[in-house]
Order: structure tokens, then sequence, then C-alpha cells
């Protein structure tokens, strides 16, 4: 396609507005950001009001995420946000072989091309690239941000298909407050989790442990998996705050290979961990942020063998990092004027090898590049957003981004605003994505090339918002067009595979949004998707509906959905077919005194056969039934 689509967005949960902040202290302005549709993560400016920031974003709020006890976000991000889809083949995670728990964004991401943060702190292995989908808990949610389309502008390589930001609970009720949270259920799965919230004064603190452990839907194909969070945090005075965070998560996941070619003791150990240490400002003209951020893992992995076969002699084995620090400040000048400047660095990496399991012996996994392997990024930018006059506002950024094997790219952004008459507002954007090759692309495994060059994407859309019913309504649709190139591939060069820049796409779509609360107790949401992409894509479904229910009569609570599925790919074999599929789950929750809640859900009811990875099937109708307990 060599046009632009014209298109129209309406974000739910976008639509509140940001508050005055003249004479409040730090910890009132973070209270009332918690209660607000506040955004943060498509501007990098604290209380941003929806009406304000220029690109699509969908926020999901911890009401939602937790109305259906489930532990991960991610099941429910795929479900509220349009255009955004997840891999999955179990009940329960994910792991890091076969495509498991890659997302994608209007048809973008997978390997590394979206970026997952928690507080703003990017969230990928430092060797491979891509996030790890299993350390996503709703234990540590407060909201989730989820931005579609390219991020770059603010958050460089990886943001090329989007963000999702897991912005973390703090502790704002004084007094000491905590939840315990047991259900079980179909195919052996149990899970707990319990979280406890201090604050006190000038110090808050939030600590959190889940655990999840299932026998799997198939022969060898358990998982198991502990996660826990701390985070702490002191108001310096009324215009600074610090903060110290820390997550901690392990998993045991073993994939059983696919229906047609089964594997034996194909299993993962994967650590991974994390974080942060932050300073915040606010003040009426200006506030910003400094945060220094550190995550890294230990993966220890089995390759497997097919029946009948030997098992292999070596475990693949990585240590990776990735250290950084972010600083950015935005700047209120004069009336209407927002102006952000920021810098960020990434320093990332580790070591890889092949572990002879009987001579412990370290193998590099090819002869040219040994095991250890590194990489620094640099980058600064400026974003301006100036209100001209009351019903427009024009927004400008640039950002210069250096990669120690890459190169240097400069990356653009722009949109225009108009606020309306009636409280809607109609967008145009166009912005700049890109992805630098990740160091398992440039060194690791055969298909490696030292010389791959930055995958690019130009997207452009026109969206539009429209809050009804004094607010009780939301209406929208986004309508986009992008296209992709210099995207890496992996083709045969002397009879030998090699990664090399020669994948392009051109994207184009619509996506719908619809939120209304008719009655009192009563919530009604849905949202669709439809993708059209000129190259054949996996885990990018062609239409993708959603419509719930959500209703609350004094103890009694019922929420159910309905999801509808086609034109999915689960591979890149058009001998594989497209699957089309239709899901509905349903929660029941009963709350006979203020602190217990005894709940059941069940999920695939119609007991649909379906498969999202190739050879891979779902899970047919599941239950499961439990407690929760709020103190």
């Amino acid at each position: 396609m060599r046009f632009l689509y014209t298109s129209l967005s309406f974000l739910l949960a976008v639509a509140g507005m940001a508050q005055s902040l003249s004479g409040d202290t730090l910890k009132h302005a973070r209270q009332e950001a918690s209660f607000s549709a506040a955004v943060v993560t498509a501007t990098r400016e604290a209380g941003v009001s929806g009406r304000n920031v220029p690109q699509t974003v969908n926020v999901v709020g911890r009401d939602k995420l937790t109305e259906t006890f489930r532990s991960s976000v991610l099941p429910t991000l795929a479900e509220q946000v349009p255009g955004l889809f997840l891999t999955a083949g179990n009940i329960l995670g994910y792991g890091v072989n076969t495509g498991m728990g890659t997302m994608k964004v209007r048809g973008v991401g997978g390997m590394a091309s979206l970026l997952v943060m928690v507080d703003g702190q990017p969230q990928y292995a430092g060797l491979m690239g891509h996030p790890i989908a299993d350390s996503y808990q709703t234990l540590l949610a407060e909201r989730v941000e989820v931005v579609s389309g390219p991020s770059s502008m603010l958050y460089g390589s990886n943001a090329m298909g989007g963000v999702v930001n897991i912005v973390t609970r703090q502790a704002l009720r004084d007094g000491w407050h905590g939840n315990f949270l047991a259900k079980a259920g179909s195919y052996g799965t149990a899970e707990t989790s319990f979280d406890v919230q201090m604050h006190r004064q000038k110090f808050s603190a939030t600590a959190g442990y889940n655990f999840g452990g299932t026998d799997g839907v198939r022969t060898n194909s358990a998982f198991q998996q502990h996660s826990g969070f701390l985070k702490l945090g002191y108001d310096i005075s009324r215009h600074w705050a610090a903060a110290l965070d820390g997550s901690l998560t392990y998993f045991k996941a073993s994939n059983p290979g696919t229906i047609d070619e089964p594997l034996l003791d194909n299993d993962q150990e994967i650590t991974r961990y994390l974080g942060s240490l932050s300073l915040d400002n606010r003040y009426d003209k200006a506030d910003g942020s400094l945060r220094l951020y550190y995550n890294g893992g230990h993966h220890h992995i089995n390759d497997g063998y097919s029946p009948g076969g030997t098992p292999r002699p070596v475990r693949y084995v990585h240590n990776d990092y990735v250290a950084g620090v972010s600083a950015y400040e935005t700047l209120r000048l004069f009336s209407g004027n927002h102006l952000t400047l920021g810098f960020d660095y990434k320093h990332f990496g580790g070591e890889a090898y092949n572990r002879n399991v009987l001579t412990r012996e370290h193998i590099a996994l090819n002869k040219t590049e040994g095991t250890s392997f590194r990489e620094d990024e640099l980058a600064g930018y400026a974003d301006l957003r100036q209100d001209l006059g009351s019903y427009v506002t024009l927004e400008a950024g640039l950002r210069f981004d250096w990669h120690s094997r890459a190169g240097s790219e400069w990356v653009p952004q722009g949109s225009l605003t108009f606020h309306l008459p009636t409280r809607g507002e109609l967008r145009m954007l166009v912005s700049k994505g890109f992805r630098n090759p990740t160091l398992r692309e440039l060194y690791m495994f055969p298909p490696q090339n030292p010389r791959l060059e930055p995958e690019r994407l130009m997207n452009y859309e026109v969206s539009l918002r429209q809050p009804l019913m004094e607010g009780r309504m939301h209406l929208g649709a986004n309508l986009f067009y992008l296209k992709a190139e210099n995207l890496i591939t992996t083709t045969r060069i002397g009879g030998k595979p090699q990664n090399v820049n020669t994948g392009q796409t051109e994207n184009c779509g619509v996506e719908l949004l619809f939120d209304v609360q008719p009655v009192r107790g009563l919530r009604l949401d849905a949202n669709y998707a439809y993708l059209h992409t000129t190259r054949l894509l996996e885990a990018a479904p062609k239409h993708k509906l959603y419509v719930g229910a959500r209703y609350d009569y004094k103890c009694f609570g019922v929420s159910t959905s309905v999801q509808y599925v086609a034109g999915l790919h689960p591979s890149l074999d058009a001998a594989d077919g497209k699957q089309n599929f239709v899901l509905w789950n349903a929660t029941l929750s009963y709350r006979p005194l203020r602190w217990l809640t005894v709940f059941a859900q069940g999920e695939n009811l119609l007991a649909q056969r379906y498969e999202i990875v190739a050879g891979y099937p779902m899970p047919r109708a599941t239950f499961q039934g439990g407690v929760k307990i709020s103190l």
C-alpha cells in the first residue's frame, strides 16, 4: 500500500482530567494520578490527562486486572487492548521456547519489537532482546498503560511496535493492608499469592509473593513459578520523593514439542531479577525523574530429544544483564507549553555457552565470537507540546540514538490534536519506530550476522475519541497505516542460514472501542480490531472482537466475556492454514463478609479446539475456584 490511512481512535480509561498541582505535596499529586485516568507512558510527564497525549493509549486499571483473579496481567491486556495479541500454549505459564509469550500490536512485535517496562524500566533479556512474559504478575500492578504504535522517540529501540508499561503499586492509605488469594482447578493447577502494604507519614512499603503450578494440558508440559516483589517509597519533601524497588521470578517449564514431533526433557529453569532506584520531583513549572536500574537473569535449558532418540550431552546456559540510567525533565515555560528533555544510557550483554553435562566444559556457541557479548546504547531527545489556543495542540519530538554496533539513528515524531467542543479529541500522528539487532541476531547461533542494520518503521494514524453521557460512555475508533522495512529475516547464503535485512511489510487496520455504565453496578465494554497485512505474519489475527460485561449486586458479582478471533496464522507455513475460534469466559463471586470473597471461574466454556502456536493445542474448557481475603 502506498497511501496513508486516516483514522479515528478512542481510548477506554484515558478520559480523566489532570489535577492542578499548585501547593500540593508530591504524595498528594501521586494520589490524584492514581485515582484519575492520568497517563505517564506516552509523554513521560507525570499526571498528564489522556486528552493531551499524542498517541493511542489504553489504560487497564487494577479493578479490571483483578476482577477475574488472574495471576498474570497479559491475558487481561489481550482482551482489553484492540490490536494486541498474545501467544500461549498452556493453562498457566509461557516459558521462552516455540514463540510462547510473544506479544504483537498491529502485527508488530514478537522477538524484540514491543517494549515491556516496569515503571519505565526496560524489561528484556540482555542477550535475546525479548521480554520474559512469565515475569509480569498482577500482584505488582496498579495499572498497565499500553501505547499502540511506535514509541521509539521516547524509548528508543525495542519500542518499534509500541510499549506496555506496568505501573507498580504504592501504599497510599495509612496503616497496614493486605490480601491473600488461593485457587485451584483443572490440570492440577494451583495458585496462591499474598501482598502487604504499609503507609506511615512519609514512608510507604509494598511487598508480595505469588506461586503458581500446573501439571499442564499435555504430558511433559508442567509449569511451576515463584515470584516476589518489594517496593519502598519515601517522600523527602513537598517536591521530592525517592523509591527503591525490586522483584525476583523463578520458573521451571517443560515444552512437550508439537503433536507431530513430541519432545522429551525439553526443560527450562529461568531466574529473572530486577531492581531500580528512582528520584522524582514535582513543581508547578517542572517535573521529572532520575532512575538507575539493573535487570538480569540466569537461563538453564535442556533442548530435549525425540522419543527413541538420545538425550543431549549439553545444556544451554546464559547469564544476561541490562544496566542503565534514565533521566528526563518536563518544563512548563509558559501557558500551554510542555518541553520534555531526556537522556538514556544502557549497557547490556552477558555470557552464553553450551555446557557439557559430564565434563562441565563450556563450549562456545560459534567459533568466531566466543562466549561473552556486550553492547552500549546512548540517546538524547526533546519533545515539545504546545497548545495553540483552546482547541489545538501541536506536538513535535526528535531523538538521536547511538548503538555501539549498529550506529546512529534519528527518530522524529509529530502530532496535531483538535479538542472538540463536545469534549472529544481528533488527532493526527506520524511517528517513526526502529529496532537495533539483538545480540542473538548479531553474534549467537549459526544464522548470526554482525553486519546487521536496524529495522525501521513509519506509522501514520488519525484518531477520534468521544465521551458521552457525562463521562459514563466512551466511544471511538482508530485507523492506521504503517510500513516496516529492513526487517531481519533468515535466508540461506552459500548453503548456510544467515540473518539479513531483507524483510518488509505494510500493515493497515481499524480499531474500535466502546465502554458504558448504563446503570449502577453494570458495566459493558467491547473492542474490535481489523488488520490487513501484505506479508504473512504469525500471531497477528485479521479480526479480533471482544465483548464483556460486569454486574455487581450487593454481595454478588458476575463477569463474562466473549472473544472472537479469525484469520490467525499459527506459523509462517501457509500449509498450517488459519485459525478461527470463539472463547467464552465467566467468573462468579460472592462476598459473605467484608473481608472474604469466594469465586469460581471457567474459561473456554464452549470447549473450542484451536491452536495459537502451530502444533500446540490450547486447553478446552477449564475451571478454577478459590477464595480471596482482604484486610
